[in-house]
């Protein structure tokens, strides 16, 4: 096989198991910043946390949400749910982030598929 048609197709099979990878952790993230509540389920993001500390800081002490499966739940403790929720994105994140740079530091599909 000619060498650049073998390098292209490394190449070719680098990127495609990367992209895969990629696609991979991305979903383990996104079921990872779920989040249950008082039988509600959310998924945990900025808008949500802001909103609840906004909430926190007018002193309210509870409030109804709408949650991932239209469901009004009633949130009674305002405070202790935005603090499940951010412990549950910063964790998310943390991880999210230790396992993307672990990805970007191989350079051969070998290298990614053992991840």
């Amino acid at each position: 096989m000619d060498d650049k048609l073998k390098k292209a197709l490394d190449f070719s099979n680098y990127v495609i198991a990367l992209n895969n990878h990629k696609r991979i952790l991305s979903e383990k993230y996104q079921e990872s910043v779920v989040m249950y509540y008082n039988g509600g389920k959310f998924t945990v993001n900025q808008t949500l946390i802001s909103f609840c500390k906004t909430l926190n800081d007018l002193h309210q002490e509870g409030t109804i949400l709408v949650d991932d499966d239209t469901i009004p739940i009633e949130i009674s403790n305002i405070k202790d749910f935005m603090s499940r929720a951010l412990n549950e994105y910063v964790s998310a994140t943390n991880t999210y982030l230790v396992e993307y740079r672990k990805l970007l530091k191989n350079r051969s599909v070998a290298g990614i598929v053992d991840l």
